[in-house]
């Protein structure tokens, strides 16, 4: 089936995205005059950024219709990740607590094994990632909210994966715990293996707790470095220090739902802001990235935050969005069946219903396209053959899309 494009429409949600808020209305007339994006009022309309690329600063762009075949291939309740393993069947993770497993033709079977989570909210079964040795040691990692008595927190487990005729996680160990238990969403929970191999990087929200992504004690609102077992990578720029601190890669993080690796081995990251200011930062060991002393967006309460410009001495996003696009995960895509993209950055995107592309280079970060798929987009993944899969946010009946984009016939 084909997905029928629909009008702009750039919504303002509730905190990350969970939950869509009312339009924003455009303020001046569709001929408003174009002006450069670091010009632009926080919120301007979109009729003012028409046709305008965003080579810094703002990225918001007008939505247009999304230029794939796109063909919907199965549904899933509530689903959060997707990933592929070598052999093109996929894991999926459902928010309930759910390890699906879809075969090359089309079936479905549960995974047995997987742990106990505490669904709700934006919490429960949250990522899935497929270790870069899969082929050899069948290796899975599963990141969630784990139950505790005082609260969920946020916790890394991984697994041997039995992909026979009955699916099951074989000898799962927790091999990290945030260790913050309490109330509060945005878990964030991105996992994603260092070029090398030798390393993963694990996202922590701060759970609307705002000072927290400041503490260097707290986990909250960090992106870590852990070795292939959870422990501190002994690279980190304070390992010396212990604890939280020689896990910390960097710091000042609201609720990162996206890590990808550029192929010149440069780390972005992009995060849900409050009222806006969605961000893409290149993430940089041991920087301070400024939640909740910084954003280009504003508290829900209606009260300013500062502007990054203000405190030169955080690190300020390459690209920001306000309004919110609410952006879900990111992929770094290399196939061949869109030569064309390879080497953008491709983001799913909730209450913007797109998905976005980003050219880097270097350094530098261009927005490019902001295709209107007219519905949540949770998660993305690239095929073995080039394929683009999304994962649709499952919505108030909870049935989430999957959705494969291939080139228009």
């Amino acid at each position: 089936m084909r997905l029928a494009p629909l009008a702009l429409a750039v919504t303002l949600i509730a905190c990350s995205g969970e939950k869509p808020g009312a339009a924003q209305t455009n303020a001046q007339g569709a001929d408003a005059p174009a002006r450069p994006l670091t010009q632009l009022p926080r919120n301007a309309p979109a009729s003012d950024i028409a046709n305008v690329p965003a080579t810094t600063g703002r990225a918001n762009l007008p939505a247009t219709p999304p230029p794939f075949t796109v063909t919907e291939i199965g549904r899933f309740d509530t689903p959060f990740a997707l990933a592929f393993l070598p052999d093109g069947r996929l894991l999926v993770t459902e928010k309930a607590g759910r390890l699906k497993l879809r075969a090359t033709d089309g079936a479905v079977a549960d995974v047995a094994g997987v742990p106990a989570v505490a669904a709700g909210g934006q919490g429960g079964l949250l990522d899935v990632a497929v270790a870069p040795d899969f082929a050899r040691s069948g290796t899975v990692y599963l990141s969630y909210s784990e139950p505790g008595a005082n609260g969920a927190a946020l916790a890394l487990a991984r697994a041997t994966l039995d992909s026979g005729k009955a699916p099951a996680l074989k000898g799962l160990q927790v091999i990290w715990r945030a260790g913050e238990n309490g109330p509060g969403g945005q878990f964030g929970a991105n996992i994603v293996f260092a070029p090398d191999s030798q390393s993963l990087f694990l996202s922590s929200g701060e759970r609307q707790r705002f000072a927290p992504a400041q503490d260097p004690k707290q986990a909250l609102g960090k992106i870590l470095r852990l070795t292939l077992d959870g422990k501190a990578w002994p690279g980190n720029p304070n390992y010396a220090a212990g604890g939280v601190e020689a896990m910390t890669w960097s710091t000042g993080h609201r609720n990162p739902y996206g890590l990808a690796f550029t192929p010149d081995g440069r780390l972005w990251e992009e995060e849900m802001g409050p009222r806006g200011g969605d961000e893409l930062n290149l993430i940089e060991p041991g920087r301070n990235y400024g939640w909740p002393i910084v954003s280009n967006g504003d508290n829900y309460s209606g009260q300013p935050i500062p502007d990054h410009p203000s405190r030169p001495d955080l690190e300020a996003p390459k690209l920001w969005w306000n309004p919110s696009i609410s952006p879900g995960g990111m992929i770094a895509y290399s196939g061949k069946m869109f030569p064309q993209y390879r080497g953008s950055l491709l983001i799913a995107a909730l209450s913007g219903k797109a998905l976005l592309r980003v050219t880097v280079n270097g350094d530098t970060a261009t927005a490019a396209n902001q295709w209107d798929m007219g519905t949540r987009i949770r998660d993305l993944a690239q095929a073995p053959d080039g394929a683009i899969w999304l994962l649709e946010d499952g919505g108030e009946d909870a049935q989430g899309k999957l959705l494969r984009l291939t080139p228009p016939r």
